[in-house]
């Protein structure tokens, strides 16, 4: 934040602002320190504490990082970084003083190998039992991955929070992967997968994650995990989605298929079709219909579901 958008986060709601000189002066009055922490959520002696802050790579991904995929991350997507930064630290410590090994178990790969052929190798090491429920699957999926020294943690953001944070997810070295709770836990399970091709990269990023949009911006390190995600979830499916034939209406866009295939992988059906809007099996008029047919049955249950309450 520069100093004029703080100052105005710690002035709302008060008839005569907060100014630069009752901040930064040699003094400052408690009531406006405890409006500060209202943004920062950091205790009062935080900001007692005559040390100056550590600007050190092991104290936050943003020393450690300077671009993020997303350019724009909100207050609310730091501050839940710096919450799982420091959740981190706490858990390295406790690792030092006790028995607990919290070493890398899996070998790093780089975007010069075939994500395909890493997500095989994966799923040999990782992929649980399958399971239909998808709320049941990626506990198990947490679980598979926590055998292996992969932590993973969610965050949970309520409805009427002022900073939605506007991430999906994150990795931070050397083993921590967070998610953001998603009512779609297909989307979540994506999340997870995608975020576990940054760890075998070793890769940090910070990002809002959608596979059912179609974004040929993407850099090359999200590409190869998004495509990574895509194999680690379909596995031998992957397979008979190559041989399909271009989608059309002649053959209704493999829509029986498509759902088989969503059922069997937990991959939403909608990302299955912008996977076959990549490899050309479908035309961008074509994509368009079937994704709006898609959003429409998403308002219709919206709606159902609204009525029921």
């Amino acid at each position: 934040m520069d100093v004029r958008e703080f100052l105005q986060k710690i002035s709302g709601g008060l008839k005569n602002p907060i100014t630069k000189e009752d901040v930064f002066g040699k003094e400052i009055q408690v009531s406006y320190l405890k409006r500060i922490d209202k943004i920062f959520e950091k205790g009062l002696h935080y900001y007692l504490d005559p040390k100056a802050p550590e600007k050190s790579k092991e104290a936050s991904v943003f020393f450690r990082k300077q671009n993020f995929q997303n350019d724009e991350l909100n207050l609310g997507a730091i501050k839940i970084v710096n919450q799982f930064e420091e959740l981190k630290l706490s858990l390295s410590a406790i690792a030092k003083l006790s028995d607990l090994d919290f070493k890398r178990q899996i070998k790093k790969y780089s975007i010069s190998d075939d994500p395909r052929e890493i997500a095989l190798r994966a799923r040999k090491v990782l992929y649980p039992k399958f399971d239909n429920n998808r709320r049941n699957f990626l506990k198990a999926l947490i679980s598979s991955f926590a055998t292996k020294n992969i932590m993973v943690f969610e965050f949970i953001e309520t409805w009427n929070k002022k900073d939605k944070a506007n991430i999906d997810g994150f990795y931070l070295k050397p083993n921590m992967i967070v998610l953001k709770r998603h009512q779609s836990f297909s989307r979540e399970i994506f999340t997870l997968a995608h975020e576990l091709g940054h760890y075998l990269l070793d890769e940090e990023e910070i990002e809002e994650i959608n596979y059912s949009v179609y974004n040929k911006n993407l850099s090359s390190i999200e590409r190869w995990c998004n495509d990574f995600a895509f194999f680690f979830l379909a596995g031998n499916y992957a397979s008979s989605m190559d041989t399909l034939e271009k989608a059309s209406s002649s053959n209704d866009y493999h829509h029986e298929f498509i759902e088989k295939v969503s059922c069997q992988t937990h991959l939403s059906q909608l990302s299955l079709f912008t996977r076959l809007l990549y490899q050309g099996k479908i035309s961008k008029s074509n994509y368009a219909s079937v994704k709006d047919e898609f959003e429409e049955m998403f308002k219709k249950r919206q709606k159902e579901k609204e009525h029921e309450k």
